[in-house]
C-alpha cells in the first residue's frame, strides 16, 4: 500500500515541490472591472452594468454580482442571491439548511437576510486581491464564485418547498 503524496513527503519520501518563478506574463496586476468584464466576455456570458457600475448578470435564474470592494477596489466579491424568496416562517429550516452548508463546504458563503418581509439566500465568495492577481487566479475566483453558488441554489431547492419569485429582469446564462 502506498501513502498519500503529502505523507510520504512529510515522511521524507518525495522531494519538497520546487517553487517555480513566474514568468512575464504570469505576473499579478491590479483587479479592474475591465478584467472581470473581459472574463465574462471571453465565456459568452451575458451581463449588465447596473446602477452602482457594479457588473450583474442572472446564471440558473439566480441574480449574481462582481464587486469591487475597498479602498483601492483590491477586494473582488461574487455574490449570488437565490431566484427565490421564503415566508418568514421557514427562518428556523432555512438556518438548519445553510448552517449545514457553511459546515461542510468552504465555499461560498451563505447566509439568510429579511428583506421585505421574506427570506432571501445569499451565497458570496471573497478574495483581498491587494498585490494583484494573475489571469489564471482572476478565472479561478470567478468559477469558484459563480460555480459554488449556483451549487449552493441547487442544493437549496429540493430542500425548501416551491414559493416566491425571480429576482428582476436580467440576463439569463
Amino acid at each position: 500500500m502506498t501513502a498519500p503524496g503529502w505523507l510520504l513527503r512529510v515522511l521524507g519520501g518525495l522531494p519538497k515541490p520546487t517553487k517555480r518563478e513566474p514568468s512575464d506574463d504570469e505576473m499579478p496586476r491590479p483587479l479592474t472591472r475591465d478584467r472581470v468584464a473581459d472574463y465574462l466576455l471571453a465565456r459568452g456570458y451575458r451581463f449588465l452594468v447596473d446602477e452602482d457600475g457594479d457588473l450583474t448578470g442572472t446564471w440558473d435564474g439566480s441574480r449574481f454580482w462582481f464587486l469591487l470592494l475597498g479602498e483601492q477596489q483590491e477586494i473582488l466579491q461574487v455574490r449570488g442571491r437565490w431566484q427565490r424568496t421564503l415566508p418568514l416562517e421557514q427562518r428556523r429550516a432555512l438556518a438548519l439548511a445553510i448552517n449545514d452548508w457553511n459546515r461542510e463546504r468552504i465555499w461560498p458563503k451563505a447566509y439568510v437576510r429579511e428583506e421585505d418581509g421574506a427570506l432571501a439566500v445569499y451565497a458570496e465568495v471573497s478574495a483581498d486581491l491587494e498585490p494583484g492577481v494573475t489571469d489564471v487566479q482572476l478565472a479561478q475566483l470567478l468559477a469558484c464564485g459563480l460555480g459554488t453558488g449556483v451549487q449552493l441554489f441547487a442544493a437549496l431547492e429540493p430542500v425548501v418547498p416551491a414559493e416566491g419569485g425571480p429576482p428582476p429582469d436580467v440576463p439569463d446564462n
